[in-house]
């Protein structure tokens, strides 16, 4: 679960939704997933943190596949709110965006990985608690 959510958190196309629920429905214990998920999601962002603080956007776009446009819509975003859109890295599909761009912003580290840790867990925690429910 913890190597699916890194990749799933970082810009490599995976869906640790899918892992997860599977792992759950199988019988493994909700807690130990949760804590698995969060901190491989959470380090997959900092990872797209880490790659973002490069500055290199060429880089971004050749390798990471992260188009220029989106990124600077993000960066749009992340001047206007700030490390706040860390909590935003968990959305699908735009989150790894968001977080590349919080280290090309060079925002705070540690506010960024706060606001990140934030979103990831509380996302994991509404799918957890939704799984269970089936």
């Amino acid at each position: 679960m913890l190597v699916a959510a890194f990749i799933a958190g970082s810009v490599f196309p995976l869906s640790s939704e899918v892992v997860l629920t599977a792992l759950m429905l199988a019988g493994l214990n909700p807690l130990y997933l949760f804590i698995a998920a969060s901190i491989g999601n959470i380090g997959g962002s900092m990872f797209n943190y880490g790659i973002g603080t490069l500055g290199k956007m060429e880089w971004i776009e050749k390798y990471l596949h992260v188009e220029r446009e989106k990124m600077l819509r993000a960066q749009q975003w992340i001047q206007r709110y700030g490390v706040w859109m860390g909590l935003f890295c968990s959305l699908p599909f735009i989150g790894s965006v968001i977080a590349v761009t919080l280290g090309f912003t060079r925002t705070n580290p540690w506010l960024s990985l706060l606001m990140i840790t934030i979103g990831k867990t509380v996302r994991y925690a509404l799918l957890i608690f939704v799984v269970a429910q089936l």
